[in-house]
């Protein structure tokens, strides 16, 4: 191994992040597009409290929706629809042609599929539930 050491990081430095993140996207870069971007599409109340939103990052031409997020209390009144209609559509501005993203079985697949998502993947955790990987197409 030419004198490398294997060492554990927990939690990992922010050094050692920086390094991994550079190196990958360097090799990456040789491969497929360098740019991202990342937005929110946030619910917030008229004094500007964030109650919900989305984080998404378009690359690509695909979408990822990484969090989707509302206040228990604003829940079931149209505006977990609404930001995702409007992530959609921020991402067709972007040059996205579709749209992928992950939920637990705890959580909102059947929302998702109301929504036209559908399954392409499933992890199984050893800890008794499951992972599931949605796709749609925009446009």
């Amino acid at each position: 191994m030419s004198g490398l050491v294997i060492e554990v990081e927990a939690p990992p430095l922010k050094e050692t992040l920086a390094v991994l993140d550079n190196g990958l996207d360097v090799y990456n870069a040789r491969f497929s597009p360098e740019h991202f971007e990342e937005f929110v599409t946030a619910l917030k109340t008229p004094e500007g409290t964030v109650k919900g939103g989305i984080f998404a990052l378009s690359w690509a031409g695909m979408l990822f929706i990484k969090w989707l997020w509302i206040d228990e209390a604003h829940r079931r009144h149209g505006h977990g629809r609404a930001l995702m209609a409007a992530a959609e559509a921020e991402g067709v501005k972007r040059g996205c042609k579709a749209v992928w993203l992950d939920t637990f079985e705890f959580q909102a697949r059947p929302f998702y599929e109301k929504l036209g998502y559908e399954l392409f993947g499933t992890l199984d955790y050893p800890h008794g539930f499951k992972r599931f990987f949605l796709q749609k197409r925009l446009g």
